[in-house]
Formats: C-alpha cells, structure tokens, sequence
C-alpha cells in the first residue's frame, strides 16, 4: 500500500464492530473501513490472499474467504490506494486517467453539472482567529442569542405593519440590489461557520471557493477531514455550523432592526432578518443535494455515502420488484431503515430532476434561449433517459444469470412458472407497448347542440304591436304564405307622411305648364319627385319586415304568449319557421380530436335531461380554421358546456383551438323536433394509440418552443 496513507480509528459501526478511517492526504480523500477490512490490510505484508485469509481465521473470532480479501484488493486497486506496478505502473496510470478523463465533450457533460473553483487557503488564518471566535460556542451566547430573539420578536409584533411595509419596499431594483449584497455577506459567513467549527475540532481546513451547480454559484468549503472525527456529534455540529450561523445572524438582525434608525443599515437588518436565512435553510437544508442538510442526515443516520449507498439499494430493489431474481441486497439494513433508503433514492431522483429541468427553463427565460433548449436536452439525454439506458442494458444478463439459455432450452415454461414476477413484469411491458403503439378503438366526446338544419328565425325588427297571426302554433305553412303581421304606429306615420309627400311632388309636377315661374323648376321638381318616391319604397320594405313571408315550405313554431294586440320589443324572438326531415348537431372539438375525426364518421347523439334512445348521426362537415367566436353560446363551459371560454367584447372566445363539426341526424328526432337541444356528441374516431396524446402534446410542446 501507500506510505503517506493515514489510518484513523472511526466511531462504531451501526452494528457494534468498530471502523476505521482510511485518509489519502494527496486528494484529501476519506475511506471508511469496516473490522474486516482493518484486519486484512493489517496483514498485507502477508502478500497473498489465501494467507491473509487463514491469519485472520487464525487469530481472530472471523472467518473470511480468500475472495473478501481479493474484493478489498480490488476497491483499494480502483481507488488508487495500492502502489503501481515497477514495470508498467506509469502506462497503467496514464491509462486510468485518459479513461477518466475521457474525450472534451464527456469532459464538459461532466463538470458543467458541477465544478468547484477554489479560491482561498484558508487554514493558517484560521489557526490564527479561532481563539477570537471562541466566545460564539459558549453557553452564555446561546442564552444571549435566545434572549435577543424573544425581545426582537416582541418588538417586531408591537411594528408589524412597518415591518410588513418594509417588505414591500424592497420590491424593487435597488431591493434586490441590497438583497444581493446581503446574501453574499451572510454565504461568507456560512462557509466561516462551518470553517471554525472544523478547525476548533483539529480538523484542516484546505480551501474554500465557489461551486457552481449546473452554472449556478454557490459557495463551499472543504472540510473533508471531519471524517477523522470519532465523535458524531462532532462531525454533526460541523455539518450545522453553517445554518446556525445564518439563523444567529437572522436573530440580531431583526433586534438591530427594531433598534436602528431608517436608512442603509436598516434596510440590511431587514434583509438579514428575512429573505436570506429563509433561503438558506430552505436549500441548504435539503437532503437531496450534497449540501449541508446531505451530510446532516449521512451522519444521524451514519451511513457515509448516503446517496451512492441509497441509489444501490433502490437498483437492487427495483431488479427484485421487476423480475424478482432473488439476489442479495447490496448490504443488509433493518427492514425498517432499507425501506425508508429507497425511499430517499426515489425522493432524490425526482428532486434532482425538477431541479435540473427548472434551471434550464430559468435559463431558457430569462437568458439565451438557445442555451436553455441545449440545456434541456443535455439534463433529459445524459442525466435522465441515459442512466435508464444503461440499467435496462443490464436486465439481459441479469435475467440471463439466473438461466443460462432460456430461450433455446426446452423447460422456458417451467422457468417462468418458477418466476411469476418476471411474468408480471412481461405482461406489464407488453401492456405498455400496447397502450403506446397498439392503436385502440375510442370514443370522442363533446358538447352539441341539436337544431334543424335550415331555420327561419322571426324577430320583431324594432317594438311593435301584434296585428294577426294568419298561421297557428306548429301549422304547416307554404313557401311565400305570411306569417305574421306586426302594428307600427311610428312606421305608419312615415308611410303615410312619405305617401303625402309623394302625391304633393306630383300633383307639383302636373301642374308645372300653367305657372311660368313652376315651369322653371321642371328639373328640381322632377329630382324631388324621385326622391319621394324613393322614401316611400324605402319605407314599404321596411313594412314588408313588419309582415314576413315564408322562404321555404316549413312548420310554424310561435312564442305561445303571442296574441294580437300584444306588444314586443326590438329584436325580441318571435318564433321560427322549420323545414322538416332535415336536422343536424353542431359541436366543437379541440385540436387533438379533430384530427382523429374522418367525413362520413358516425356518432350518437344524447340530448342533456332526457333519458330514452339516442339519435344516430353522421359527419357532413369539418371546418378546418379554428373557431375564433362560440356562436353557439349553451355549449360555453360556463353554461354547462365543454368549451372553455372567455368573454370578451361581448362575445365568447374559446380559451384554446376548438373546430367546429357538423353531424347530420339519420331520421326523425321524435320528441325533439320542436325545439333545439344541447347534449353530448360521441363520435367513434379514428384509431389511436392511447400513448401518442403524450407524444403529440410533447412534441408540439417542443415544436412551439425551438421556434425564435
């Protein structure tokens, strides 16, 4: 082995054994070894695994095998604790670390996740003012910190409208300069925290430096030597430092605030008070990420390597859950404790994956839109869907493993009734392939209205009085028949005035030969009398809307409250004329089930609070421009329909791409034929895999995104 190796004794092991604490001085690593282990390299002047196996037997109460003592060899080989070999040991070296480095795109894919840039030596200043900071461990700050709090509470309560005041104010650009400020000052005094605790425990403290998390900064510092601590609470206290110095820091800062007169460093009492420990514990905190709060639980719980040791456990309990291969966890925990592991694994995965993904949308925001989509694609492909990649690359051997040839032996029944979890797993794969590439027979649904398909509606063109009703309600009625005469007294007035004026041009006009002075005006005259005649044409058409006439043969449906003599008002609905045997439903459906939707298509439809057969209907139109207005307004969702809209202009606009389809009913509607309906449209669609609606919304998701 390595001469400048140190060896530390550890704190016991969860189980009792005791541990040791393997240290690499040159790349200030740390390596926990179990009893075993301490054993054999205690014996590795031995030179022989066989030896070194039978010594320990020997003279202790252990019983390892010569293979324990070739998978040590192997870790302590791998992780470059072994000196190389005399002949080809430099060769060896470069290999590995060509390997390591590997080519300037796996190089970058690498570190752009995260990369530290070292700024400082800190350790011989530190030696120098952790004397000075002595008095900030003491219980007498403790109480002086708790006393501070309570009176800076009490205070901010008795001024919480200035204070919420305060923060509203700070909602701006010079608010966010000062927060930016402040948070920088209270990152150094983290990274100080956890320095001096280090270093008042005789640990060193090598560098401190910026970090930067998939191109986010953040600070950090190198206190890898607490792994020497025997002490738990050691390492513990190390790991907190960092989050206790902010909340001490938040803790006079709100009292300052209470005490300091308005200005600059009031404003930094603020921000001190609020925003930045807030922030701080809210990341720092967190389990998921090798921060402060990672190596909190690591040591509560005190399993080194939490993430790495969880993510084995989760890979070993997924293989078991999918093919149930009966194989060996990686190591053996309380049933209680392997559970809660996986758990955490699965917990950090999915938190690692919004976290990722939310930086490149940020990025993709507010910065280079470019670098988000590379970003994104970068964080799916190399940290998402490649290690998925490379684990269901290993299920073949796995499988393989456990039955050498399963596929050319003849008892590949029998192996897969001695493994119905692998039948479960199959069966479940196959039932996804179906569902995404298998097209299935559906149904697509949307909100209809049922009218006849040609209707003449009557209103009353302005207020009127009923004069006749020549026709009765659901009368049959011929092409040009009257169908109602409305009373105008206003516009009768003007009839009769247009009638007079006109007769009065005339006569005018008549008599021009006699005077000399009317012969004259001949022209004026003859001008007027158009203009007369033209007045009063004007006004008969508009008598004519008072008395509309059929425009096809059809049935007849009035209000039942119309009677003669009954006033209406303008644009009030009258009734209106149907043509039978011809009905059709009208219903709009979103951009993704119309392109399922073929001419020809049939469909049912159900009228709302009906029960009884439903109408059967076909397709005879397909408008392919999105719906700019709802013209049929019971279809609205805010009126019971299906289309989500919005009012504007005093019109409703479809929240999203809707087209509107046209259904023509086979048959009579029966009951329905007096009125029009709303209801449901089910109309059986082209094939689809039920997976492609994920596929289509994600590609069109990329597509309108990728497009500048």
């Amino acid at each position: 082995m390595r001469e400048e190796l140190d060896l530390f004794e550890g704190p016991r092991m969860p189980d009792g054994q005791p541990s040791y604490t393997l240290h690499d001085p040159v790349r200030n690593q740390f390596f926990q070894l179990d009893w075993l282990s301490f054993e054999i390299i205690s014996r590795w002047h031995l030179d022989a695994f066989e030896p070194i196996a039978a010594a320990i037997a020997r003279e202790t109460t252990l019983h390892p095998e010569p293979e324990d003592v070739e998978a040590l060899a192997i870790f302590l080989q791998e992780n470059q604790l072994l000196r190389p070999p005399a002949g080809d040991g430099a060769a060896a070296m470069a290999a590995k670390l060509a390997r390591l480095k590997g080519n300037r795109w796996s190089w970058l894919l690498h570190h752009y996740l995260f990369f530290r840039i070292p700024l400082v030596r800190p350790d011989r200043w530190l030696d120098r003012w952790v004397g000075a900071v002595e008095p900030l461990y003491s219980r007498a700050f403790l109480h002086l910190t708790l006393a501070a709090l309570v009176l800076g509470l009490s205070l901010v309560l008795r001024d919480w409208q200035q204070f919420t005041n305060t923060l509203v104010d700070h909602f701006s650009w010079q608010g966010l300069a000062g927060f930016a400020l402040a948070l920088t000052l209270v990152k150094i005094l983290h990274e100080l925290g956890h320095a001096f605790t280090a270093k008042r425990y005789g640990c060193r403290v090598p560098a401190m430096g910026v970090a930067f998390l998939v191109l986010w900064p953040v600070a950090y510092t190198d206190t890898n030597e607490v792994w020497q601590l025997n002490v738990r609470g050691q390492r513990l206290a190390v790991a907190a430092a960092g989050v206790a110095t902010e909340l001490i820091i938040a803790v006079w800062a709100t009292l300052a605030w209470t005490l300091l007169p308005p200005g600059l460093a009031k404003s930094t009492a603020f921000l001190l008070a609020t925003t930045t420990w807030i922030a701080t514990v809210a990341i720092n905190t967190s389990p998921f990420m090798r921060f402060d709060g990672y190596f909190l639980l690591s040591d509560w719980l005190d399993i080194p390597n939490l993430h790495a040791r969880a993510f084995a456990l989760a890979r070993w309990d997924l293989r078991e859950r999918l093919f149930g291969l009966g194989e060996a966890p990686p190591e053996t925990f309380s049933r209680r404790r392997t559970a809660g592991l996986i758990v955490f694994a699965y917990a950090t995965w999915l938190y690692r994956i919004a976290l990722f993904l939310g930086i490149a949308v940020l990025v993709y925001h507010f910065f280079i839109k470019a670098l988000g989509i590379l970003l994104f694609i970068v964080e799916i492909g190399w940290f998402v869907l490649l290690p998925v990649v490379r684990e269901v690359k290993l299920w073949p051997a796995l499988i393989a493993a456990q039955h050498p040839e399963p596929f050319r032996s003849h008892d590949l029944g029998a192996y897969l009734a001695r493994r119905p979890r692998l039948r479960l797993t199959a069966a479940l794969a196959l039932l996804l392939l179906v569902l995404v590439v298998v097209p299935w027979p559906t149904r697509l649904s949307a909100s209809g209205s049922l009218r006849p398909a040609e209707i003449y509606p009557l209103h009353a063109p302005a207020a009127a009085q009923i004069g006749k009703l020549p026709a009765a309600d659901g009368a049959a009625v011929a092409a040009g028949a009257t169908l109602l005469e409305l009373a105008s007294p206003e516009l009768n007035l003007r009839w009769r005035r247009a009638q007079s004026r006109l007769e009065r041009v005339r006569w005018q006009t008549a008599n021009a030969g006699v005077e000399a002075e009317q012969r004259q005006q001949m022209q004026v005259l003859q001008q007027a009398q158009i203009t007369a005649a033209a007045e009063l044409a004007g006004v008969e058409t508009e008598i004519d809307l008072f008395a509309p006439k059929a425009p096809f043969d059809g049935v007849l449906y009035l209000d039942p409250e119309l009677e003669p003599g009954v006033w209406v008002g303008e644009r009030e609905r009258l009734g209106m004329l149907v043509k039978p045997g011809a009905w059709q439903v009208q219903a709009y459906f979103d951009e993704d089930d119309v392109r399922r939707v073929r001419m020809g298509d049939s469909g049912r439809f159900f009228a709302d609070g009906l029960e009884g057969p439903a109408l059967t209907v076909h397709v005879s139109g397909i408008e392919h421009d999105a719906a700019r207005v709802l013209h049929h307004g019971e279809l609205a969702s805010e009126f019971g329909g299906s289309v989500l809209t919005r009012e504007r202009r005093g019109q409703l606009v479809p929240e999203r791409a809707v087209y509107r389809v046209t259904l023509s009913v086979e048959g009579d509607p029966g009951r329905l034929d007096r009125h029009s309906w709303r209801g449901k449209v089910v109309i059986r669609g082209e094939w689809e895999p039920p997976g492609m609606v994920f596929v289509r919304s994600a590609m069109a998701l990329v597509w309108r995104e990728v497009g500048f």
